[in-house]
């Protein structure tokens, strides 16, 4: 590998130099800009390879889209078959209505369905609509949830405090945002008795940060506590839908809200992202009373993805098998980490978890700041030379494509790469 490693170094230098020349901090997206330098030529089910040919076992999954491993070849064929009859229309089409109804079948509550391109977009429908829906302002959201980068919803924490998480953004923008602890029902209660609020939103299960479930009875207080004060309950089911089963985190926690929000697992990897919800809710933008749009809203290669993997998610689901693979990668990270006495925390579902250093019950995102995530953050560069391609967050993704032998190369490299990190 140290070989292959150095001729990688030489191209990825002569690529990231072009880079930086044409695109700020040489690339698209403020995410990347903290992970690997490495440019990647290729990718297929759960491998990548780079521009010489260097694989990695891949558990990063394109931030979390490739469910269904990298260019699945049933997706991608229907995609491309589709798109041969055209790609935008500005009208509508048959998959446009086969992707809606399959996507409303899949959950077992929808009623209804848009489709945008990112999952930010569909979070602004939601908050729009919740609003329209009951002539209030205030949203209520919590600390450590992810839901878009826009002015409105993107918040960091600074001094103790939340608001703006970026430099040029509006903190007026974020007056209408009542931002609370996560996992504390009281809270919640007191909040909502002391605010008209039009909606609380939240990850049913906090993949994005720290991949924390929701405490028993927690869901089901906000269901009912957002019930009994009128106002709507979205859930971002960005990460979470499809990736834990056809229900999502709504399924898993038997929790019905009002409007759900999904992307990443929706497609096979392609950029698509929807918002579901009630009928009565979701029909306002039908007369007009809301307007949400987008040009490229329910294309036919959207589309076309959507169709492709619902059907394939429904006629042969993964989920037993993803699990599987999650349960047995866990275990066998623990082991390694405490054969090497490494004090590595590993927490989570198989389909999704989180790996950090530190020893603390994590509830929450104040909680999580108790673990060294700076710390892991230093450990995952030295998998990614190892061939685990991961992110420097700690949250680990598991697909349809993970096997046998991805398992066996995985714990094998990771092996190594704590080898090399007690050495260091």
């Amino acid at each position: 590998m140290d070989d292959a490693g150095s001729r990688l170094l030489t191209q990825s230098d002569e690529l990231r130099k072009r880079a930086l020349k044409r695109t700020p901090g040489g690339v698209h997206s403020n995410v990347r800009l903290s992970g690997s330098q490495d440019f990647i030529k290729r990718a297929r089910g759960a491998w990548l390879y780079s521009v010489d040919g260097q694989d990695y076992v891949d558990y990063l999954l394109g931030q979390g889209p490739n469910f269904l491993g990298h260019a699945p070849k049933h997706i991608i064929d229907a995609v491309f078959s589709a798109c041969r009859e055209g790609v935008i229309f500005g009208g509508q089409h048959e998959l446009e209505v086969r992707a809606a109804e399959l996507v409303c079948d899949a959950t077992g509550w929808a009623d209804m369905i848009r489709f945008s391109v990112t999952g930010t977009e569909a979070v602004q429908a939601a908050l729009r609509l919740a609003r329209a829906a009951t002539g209030r302002t205030k949203i209520i959201r919590f600390e450590g949830h992810y839901h878009g980068w826009l002015d409105n919803v993107l918040i960091g924490q600074r001094d103790g405090n939340w608001g703006p998480a970026s430099t040029g953004q509006l903190a007026r923008h974020l007056e209408d945002s009542v931002i609370l602890p996560w996992n504390d029902a009281d809270q919640l209660a007191d909040a909502l008795d002391q605010h008209e609020v039009a909606a609380v939103i939240m990850e049913p299960i906090m993949i994005n940060a720290g991949v924390i479930e929701p405490l028993p009875g927690y869901l089901e207080a906000v269901r009912e506590l957002t019930t009994r004060h009128g106002c709507v309950l979205i859930f971002d089911e960005v990460i979470s839908g499809f990736r834990l089963g056809l229900g999502g985190g709504a399924g898993r926690y038997g929790v019905t809200p009002d409007l759900a929000t999904y992307g990443k697992a929706i497609a096979g990897g392609f950029p698509v992202a929807a918002l579901v919800g009630r009928a009565d809710l979701m029909n306002r933008f039908g007369t007009g009373e809301v307007n949400h749009a987008g040009t490229f809203n329910g294309s036919v290669m959207a589309t076309a993805a959507v169709t492709a993997t619902l059907t394939s998610l429904v006629d042969d689901p993964p989920y037993d098998r993803i699990v599987t693979h999650g349960n047995a990668l866990m275990t066998g990270l623990r082991e390694i980490s405490a054969d090497h006495d490494v004090p590595l925390r590993v927490s989570g579902l198989p389909q999704a978890f989180h790996v950090s250093f530190g020893d603390a019950d994590v509830i929450d995102y104040r909680s999580l700041q108790q673990l060294d995530l700076a710390l892991y953050e230093k450990l995952a560069a030295v998998l990614v030379e190892h061939g685990i391609w991961v992110a420097g967050r700690g949250v680990w993704y598991v697909s349809a494509s993970h096997g046998p032998r991805e398992l066996e190369t995985a714990l094998t490299r990771f092996d190594k790469a704590l080898t090399a990190w007690v050495a260091r």
